[in-house]
């Protein structure tokens, strides 16, 4: 058989390490499974032993002859019929079935303990194996879950939300499903095999070595399916993953899409990525299905040599009926757990397939390690110096080349400039999303590389013009940034917010459930829930995305005095797209391909005559 790749191999050890915290669950479970299978296989051996005295008994003529040779027979239970002949060889005991009653009745009690005590530790090591298969599978949900947050932005710039949904989810849910069955599966399978071929020697060794025929020659032709099979497994989790994708963004664009009639194309496409899952899937389980039909076939070949053979050596006089009995239990149970291996060996190809996607993720390069003795800062003025800042997505992309600019406690700072000027990028730095290539930012003189990711971000508060919120009450969507928040403090942040007017006409006030989306909320109401949630974080820095450039007149208002009330006194970043929103900044930062061109106040800007000024003129010319 052909050694698994090393890749295969090192995904195996990995998800098999997930079970090295609970060794003695393993070695019970171990115990419990072979207990299982040893009382299982004992019991077709009684049953023999029982055929062979009734059939010993069935051997004397009504006159008492016997046809035997007792001497020669050395089971269990001939004694009762020895000590019944004469001197003479004639069978003098009871009738025939006065003397099977006692020996069937010793042997049904047999078998009832027998396959009672299997039962028993079949069970157990059901139980045993579910407690340690999910708490391995908590195990790897809680390192993706600690993954998903050392990850850096880059990686969600990437990967596309379904990919990253399909490894988090449905992957890690195709491990759980079925390591538990591969486990219980496998155990059986292996002690069970092991158990019947001692069994069958201890029978005829003729019989053993023709048995074991079938084994070698099942797994090697499960061994060629499998190795075709993985290819398609993986293929089926990958284009699972992108079909996730697909339809996780198109549904939530939905209505864009039906407005610019592109249904047709939409459908093009799925079909697309569906008919090469579809492929794959169908060849993945044309694999998963051939495997069991071919099995059947080499066990049923072996079970009629087996028939032949057996018949032979009882007709000779070698073997007795009993233990042919014994030996074609032995053998129908020997072909099931093969059957059995066949169906792991193929359940985990698909497994394999979803572990080597989920340790792809858990093999991403993190966020790199914060300094060691880092400073803290725990109240801040709001001084933030920009020192020849620069930075890349790559290195050899380097967007910020030297950006120098100051902001003094309190100030209104607009940033602005065409599409794709790098404003967002100038808000990830400034919050640590990323780390710089050179250069330096410093707030209230301390360099933020010198202080935790954490600790920077506290000191931020958010209002964007894409607002989140999540599935909770209005009350917790608030204090979603400071979860000790008293429901006086969240009341009080919703009225400063001007947002109490609209929550106290809903039905259930600030205990209304948001749902997905929070689509039973409209824009202007979901923005002014996000300027309640800042001023109950009361952040000492804020920065604003123009949140209300999609709103009423009326709302806009409404945000515009919570806006006002919300910046007095904090230092503020305005990403402006409309420049008439920081006309009043105390300083406008001007950026264009990455890289800061421009600073100064509106009116410093237009004598300029720069960019600034185009951009103006653009606007209100």
């Amino acid at each position: 058989m052909r050694k698994k790749s090393p890749e295969k191999n090192f995904t195996v050890k990995r998800l098999i390490g997930y079970f090295g915290p609970y060794k003695k669950k393993v070695i019970a479970l171990l115990i419990c499974a072979a207990l299982g299978v040893l009382f299982l296989i004992t019991g077709p051996r009684v049953l023999g032993t029982a055929t062979n005295i009734i059939t010993m008994r069935a051997q004397y003529n009504q006159t008492g002859e016997v046809d035997v040779d007792l001497n020669s027979t050395k089971l269990a239970g001939v004694e009762a019929i020895r000590e019944n002949i004469d001197a003479e060889g004639n069978y003098v005991g009871p009738p025939l079935a006065e003397g099977q009653m006692p020996v069937l009745k010793m042997v049904l009690m047999l078998l009832i303990v027998v396959y009672g005590l299997s039962a028993l530790f079949t069970y157990l090591q059901q139980k045993i194996t579910a407690q340690v298969a999910q708490r391995a599978m908590f195990d790897l949900r809680e390192n993706v879950d600690k993954k998903i947050q050392k990850l850096p932005l880059n990686y969600y710039d990437t990967h596309t939300h379904g990919d990253v949904l399909s490894r988090t989810t449905t992957d890690i849910e195709t491990i759980s499903t079925s390591i538990q069955q591969i486990m219980t599966q496998l155990l059986t399978a292996v002690f069970t095999i092991i158990g019947i071929v001692i069994m069958m020697f201890t029978l005829s060794w003729q019989m053993a070595l023709l048995a074991l025929v079938v084994l070698p020659a099942a797994l090697f032709l499960c061994s060629l399916v499998a190795r075709k099979s993985q290819a398609y497994f993986k293929g089926q989790q990958q284009g699972l993953g992108e079909v996730n994708s697909y339809v996780e963004e198109h549904y939530s664009g939905h209505n864009v899409l039906k407005l610019y009639g592109v249904e047709g194309r939409v459908e093009r496409e799925f079909d697309e990525m569906n008919d090469k899952l579809n492929d794959d899937a169908r060849r993945a389980q044309f694999a998963s299905s051939i495997m069991m039909p071919v099995t059947n076939l080499v066990g049923n070949l072996g079970y009629v040599g087996i028939c032949i053979l057996g018949g032979i050596l009882t007709t000779g006089g070698s073997l007795t009926i009993g233990a042919i009995q014994a030996f074609l239990q032995y053998m129908q149970q020997f072909t099931q757990p093969i059957i059995q291996t066949a169906n792991i060996v193929n359940m985990m190809q698909s497994t394999l397939a979803a572990a080597e996607r989920v340790f792809e993720l858990l093999d991403e390069p993190e966020i790199p390690a914060e300094k060691e003795n880092t400073v803290h800062i725990g109240q801040t003025e709001g001084h933030i110096i920009f020192e020849h800042v620069k930075f890349g997505y790559s290195p050899d992309r380097i967007l910020i080349t030297d950006m120098n600019a100051e902001v003094k406690h309190g100030q209104k700072v607009g940033i602005c400039g065409p599409t794709g000027a790098g404003k967002t990028t100038l808000i990830n730095l400034l919050m640590r999303f990323y780390d710089l290539n050179g250069g330096a930012i410093k707030i209230d003189g301390v360099n933020t590389t010198d202080m935790t990711r954490q600790n920077v971000r506290s000191l931020f508060g958010m209002v964007l013009q894409d607002t989140w919120l999540y599935s909770a009450s209005i009350r917790d969507n608030i204090r979603y940034g400071r979860p000790d928040a008293t429901d006086a403090e969240v009341e009080e942040a919703c009225k400063m917010a001007n947002a109490d007017y609209f929550i106290s006409t809903l039905p259930e006030g600030y205990d209304t459930m948001i749902g997905e989306s929070a689509s039973n909320l409209s824009s202007g109401q979901k923005q002014l829930l996000t300027i309640a949630r800042a001023f109950c974080a009361n952040p000492q820095i804020l920065i604003l995305d123009e949140a209300t450039s999609s709103v009423d007149t009326r709302t806009e208002k409404l945000m515009a005095d919570a806006m006002k009330k919300l910046t007095e006194g904090r230092t503020n970043f305005q990403i402006a797209h409309r420049l008439s929103t920081i006309f009043d900044a105390d300083l406008i930062l001007v950026l264009k391909d990455g890289d800061l061109m421009e600073q100064g106040t509106h009116s410093e800007l237009m004598k300029m005559d720069g960019i600034y000024a185009a951009l103006y003129n653009s606007q209100f010319a």
